[in-house]
């Protein structure tokens, strides 16, 4: 893997990981809530995990752009 250099580039890694393991922690705390009555937490907390999943997505497509010329 190549060294990034690009501080651009390392701040998108960093908040990508960031992202990722702040939709690990909704993705748990989905998994303690079902099974209760909270079904408006747990409509929130999908909202949410949905939102994170498509900011990933945006990043990771900016970080591996498509070389379909």
């Amino acid at each position: 893997m190549a060294e990034v250099t690009n501080p651009d580039q390392v701040a998108l890694r960093a908040k990508l990981a960031e992202l990722t393991q702040e939709h690990r922690d909704l993705d748990a705390a989905i998994q303690a809530l079902i099974g209760t009555h909270d079904m408006l937490q747990l409509t929130r907390l999908k909202k949410k995990k949905l939102q994170l999943k498509d900011q990933i997505a945006k990043i990771e497509n900016q970080l591996l752009p498509d070389i379909i010329a």
